[in-house]
């Protein structure tokens, strides 16, 4: 009974003073707010880390990558004694993913790739100095 008189004493007072509250389901939803000092990420899937490129010619890359918030790719890459730098214009894009080793060799090497249903990447590799070089791969890690 005393908390229905406490009740009721709050909407009589609100409405002697001109307030009221709106129901909830007219009430206007929150708009999304990010933590201080978040990134807004790329849609699709974040591509940083240490993970490695299983090729059907039988070579396997490791790749070191950073991502920034626009989706842009930098880092090394590695296999056997050879290695390699992520050239410019490489970039996380829904999906898809596209970059440029430039190995110490002198060779240069185009990966491209989608992100499958089972969350892994998979794609072509195109050697760019003999574009007839070409090799599938795929990756064992998730994204």
């Amino acid at each position: 009974m005393r908390t229905k008189l406490a009740t009721a004493g709050l909407a009589l007072a609100l409405a002697i003073s001109g307030l009221a509250l709106a129901p909830a389901a007219q009430a206007a939803p929150a708009a999304p707010s990010a933590a201080p000092g978040a990134i807004a990420l790329a849609p699709g899937f974040w591509a940083a880390g240490v993970w490695q490129i299983h090729q059907s010619n039988g070579h396997m890359t490791t790749v070191n990558l950073g991502q920034d918030g626009d989706g842009r790719l930098w880092g090394s890459g590695s296999s056997g004694g050879t290695t390699g730098t992520i050239e410019n214009g490489a970039v996380v894009d829904g999906t898809s993913i596209n970059f440029i080793l430039r190995w110490s060799n002198g060779s240069r090497g185009r990966y491209t790739g989608q992100l499958g249903f089972d969350r892994r990447l998979s794609g072509i590799t195109v050697d760019l100095s003999r574009p007839w070089n070409q090799a599938s791969w795929a990756t064992t890690r998730t994204f």
